[in-house]
C-alpha cells in the first residue's frame, strides 16, 4: 500500500479526511476519528537513516496502534520498525513503500482505528 492508497482507503471506510497539522512538515498528517477526534494514524516521510535503514533518501511511513503484543509480532518482518515519534509500546510504523501486502496492512489500520475508537 501507498501513501495515495491509503487515503483513499481512509476516505472511503471511515470518512477520515488527512489533517496536515505541521507547517514544518508539510508531507505529515494524521487521520482521526469523526467522533472524538483520536488519531488512528500518522503518516510521515522520513529520511531512512532515522528509521535504521541503511540507505540514503526518504519514505513514507504510517504509524499505526497495534498494542504491545500484536507490534512485536510485527518487529523483524520485512516493512515493519519499531514507532518513529509515538509510544513503541503501543504503535508500530509501516513502510508505506509496497513492501507489505495491501491485506496485511488494511488489518492493521483497522485494529488501529478500533483500538483508538
Amino acid at each position: 500500500m501507498n501513501r495515495e492508497e491509503l487515503i483513499e482507503y481512509a476516505v472511503s471506510e471511515h470518512g477520515a479526511q488527512p489533517e496536515y497539522l505541521w507547517k514544518k512538515y508539510p508531507n505529515y498528517f494524521v487521520l482521526r476519528h469523526s467522533a472524538g477526534g483520536k488519531w488512528f494514524a500518522v503518516v510521515m516521510d522520513v529520511p531512512k537513516r532515522r528509521l535504521g535503514l541503511d540507505r540514503d533518501g526518504s519514505v513514507y511511513i504510517a504509524d499505526l496502534k497495534c498494542g504491545p503484543i500484536l507490534g512485536g509480532s510485527y518487529l523483524g518482518k520485512k516493512g515493519f520498525l519499531p514507532a518513529y515519534h509515538m509510544n513503541k509500546e503501543n504503535w508500530i510504523s509501516v513502510l508505506l513503500d509496497g513492501s507489505v501486502p495491501r491485506e496485511e496492512f488494511i488489518t492493521l489500520l483497522e485494529t488501529s482505528y478500533y483500538l483508538t475508537k
